[in-house]
């Protein structure tokens, strides 16, 4: 069944030849009128060894013109072009990349994100150090629209070792602190757990980080070895707009999991995770210009008391997700 499938991509691809050999890492790209950035993040998988990389993207463009992008890379990239303008959700097309993937082991690149020098030296090296683990985590720079460097985001997990589930899930739940572009996870894991939830137009990423930290071994990796890009055009900001959906989409997930911690658990953690939910909206209306909302917001945070303030400050990073927003507002690039 899978071969067919592979036959279908291959059949369809317009772009490169594919690889000769079995990859060891396959790269998802679901992109969608990526022309304005798709150069930048391709020639940022150029850089990098690429010949036992397999990179799929899914193009669900209206037009040709990422398409064209794409092709120009054919002669230095072992990249798999497939046109799907019936897909919409960058979701949809990333479980259909991972369904498709050659390599054992993959992880997904937007069209707006790159991969810093390094990458594919740090990906091999992670996988022989903790062959057993399903997902591995790392840290990510935040850049803007220039690409200028805002700062540094980071996961609150210890680095080097097997993190329990109970742990992992316990600070997950209180915010999603992982960069979609850092991870790289075992694929039949993914597959196994159904992979994205593709109602979760928001919070797919989140729902599925949760499910591989509560099925498999995770381990993080304090290596920075990719790019997130932040700037007004992105889903994460256009879509936090709608203030009722936006929290929906959270508190979706949160209801989804949280019976998966023990009750003595769940006394401090359900606390900070509605909290950080309202910090997140207020967050996306202060962006919007509502100011108010920030005031509630810190009532929110400091009701949780002195030592839940400190594990959530902890937790949802939310001194440095604000610093670099802020940062990219000041330099006119978000």
């Amino acid at each position: 069944m899978r071969s067919d499938r592979l036959n279908i991509l291959q059949a369809e691809t317009r772009a490169g030849s594919g690889v000769e050999k079995e990859p060891f890492l396959s790269v998802i790209m679901p992109v969608h009128q990526g022309e304005a950035w798709i150069a930048a993040t391709l020639d940022s998988l150029a850089a990098e060894p690429n010949e036992d990389l397999e990179i799929v993207v899914i193009d669900s463009s209206p037009t040709s013109a990422t398409a064209a992008t794409v092709e120009r890379f054919s002669h230095r990239l072992p990249v798999k072009l497939l046109q799907r303008r019936d897909l919409g959700p960058w979701q949809t097309k990333t479980n259909l990349g991972i369904e498709l993937a050659a390599a054992d082991h993959a992880c997904i690149l937007h069209q707006d994100d790159l991969w810093l020098v390094g990458r594919v030296e740090a990906a091999r090296r992670w996988l022989a150090d903790a062959p057993e683990a399903d997902l591995h985590l790392a840290p990510t720079a935040i850049i803007d629209r220039q690409g200028r460097r805002m700062g540094r985001w980071n996961c609150p997990l210890p680095a080097g070792e097997v993190l329990g589930a109970e742990f992992l899930l316990g600070r997950l739940l209180i915010q999603n602190f992982v960069s979609v572009p850092a991870p790289i996870f075992r694929r039949s894991a993914w597959l196994a757990c159904g992979g994205m939830d593709e109602r979760l137009w928001y919070t797919a990423d989140w729902d599925m980080w949760i499910k591989l930290a509560a099925t498999g071994q995770v381990v993080y990796h304090d290596e920075i070895t990719t790019a997130f890009r932040v700037h007004g055009s992105s889903l994460t900001v256009t879509g936090s707009r709608d203030a009722g959906e936006f929290r929906a989409q959270m508190q979706t997930v949160l209801d989804r999991y949280l019976s998966l911690l023990p009750a003595s658990s769940r006394r401090w953690i359900e606390p900070a995770a509605r909290a950080s939910i309202s910090v997140n909206v207020a967050l996306a209306a202060a962006s919007g210009g509502d100011l108010k909302a920030l005031l509630h917001a810190a009532r929110v945070v400091l009701s949780l008391g002195p030592n839940g303030t400190r594990r959530y400050l902890r937790d949802s990073r939310l001194r440095e997700r604000v610093t670099c927003r802020l940062r990219a507002k000041l330099t006119g690039a978000f």
